[in-house]
């Protein structure tokens, strides 16, 4: 951040009164602007034995498999922003069930979120930021060819689960990003 989005002055990073971390200060207004981790939110659509994967039509990892997911918006929440996640990716209506899962991800400032959820119906089609969409039994993902880590992980962990019959919650922290 280099600019005040109060007044335009130039911010500097220093440590406020009263504060413990450096912050972005105006140094005119001396408004202190927060910048905290952004917080991504989405789903595990599930029909039967299978999981609806997106294929990304967007950078970043174009053309890789990943599950509907992106960043929450004002004024929704964790739940309803994973719904609409999966619509506009995926355009698949599904029922949100429990929360699955919670990763850090501190090298990037961002928390992921992940919630499974049941398909409501075999309607769905590639949104604008998916190539393809497909449902895939466990045997069938493409995982040399999925986007990200944090999405890697977790549905080994929900196939690994599933096949013991007991689907819990997890929390963890992804210190590098790779595929």
């Amino acid at each position: 951040m280099k600019y005040c989005s109060n007044c335009g002055t130039l911010v500097e990073l220093r440590v406020p009164e009263g504060d413990t971390l450096p912050r972005h200060v105006c140094s005119a207004c001396n408004i202190i602007h927060y910048q905290n981790p952004k917080i991504v939110v989405g789903s595990i659509p599930e029909w039967e034995d299978q999981i609806l994967l997106c294929r990304r039509a967007i950078e970043p990892r174009h053309g890789l498999w990943t599950l509907p997911g992106g960043f929450m918006e004002n004024a929704e929440t964790l739940v309803q922003g994973a719904e609409r996640e999966t619509l506009e990716e995926a355009n698949a209506r599904v029922e949100m069930g429990d929360l699955y899962s919670i990763y850090n991800l501190p090298h990037i400032n961002q928390v992921h979120i992940l919630f499974r959820a049941r398909m409501l119906d075999l309607d769905f089609k590639p949104g604008i930021e998916s190539l393809d969409v497909k449902l895939f039994h466990e045997a069938e993902i493409p995982w040399d060819t999925l986007a990200f880590r944090v999405i890697s992980e977790p549905l080994r962990r929900y196939f690994e689960e599933r096949r013991k019959g007991k689907l819990g919650f997890h929390m963890g922290t992804i210190e590098v990003l790779q595929k």
